[in-house]
């Protein structure tokens, strides 16, 4: 008999969570991906996607969407590979998040370009630790 394996859950994810009133919103999800639990999300400034979140790139990868600094942690998984969806998310701090179950667009695809991501979450209060 194979052994019963349970999906990532937030509680993997989020370790520590002060007041979910505060830390935690309902956001929009672009189109077009299926957005994993602990996806690090970019928020659209300008254009037509304003307002809306993507998987944060690495600036030099994509300089010219309007996402590429980290803006917030993705609570769920949601699928909006059929159209935009909504979703929540860690968007400020103080929170803590497993750095592990960090989930980052293609670009972002080395230690320093981590680094870079978590940095920028770290100025919105979301914290990464490891063996958390």
């Amino acid at each position: 008999m194979a052994p019963l394996v349970k999906p990532p859950s937030e509680g993997d994810l989020l370790k520590l969570d002060l007041d979910k009133n505060y830390t935690r919103e309902v956001v929009t999800l672009l189109s077009g991906t299926a957005y994993a639990l602990g996806a690090v999300l970019g928020q659209f400034t300008d254009g037509a996607n304003a307002g809306k979140y993507a998987l944060s790139p690495d600036a030099a990868a994509d300089p010219d969407v309007g996402n590429q600094v980290a803006a917030a942690v993705l609570i769920q998984a949601v699928d909006a590979t059929e159209g935009d969806a909504t979703g929540v998310v860690i968007k400020r701090g103080p929170a803590i998040v497993a750095r592990g179950m960090l989930v980052f667009d293609a670009s972002v695809d080395d230690t320093d370009k981590v680094a870079a991501k978590i940095a920028q979450l770290t100025t919105l209060g979301i914290v990464a630790r490891e063996n958390v």
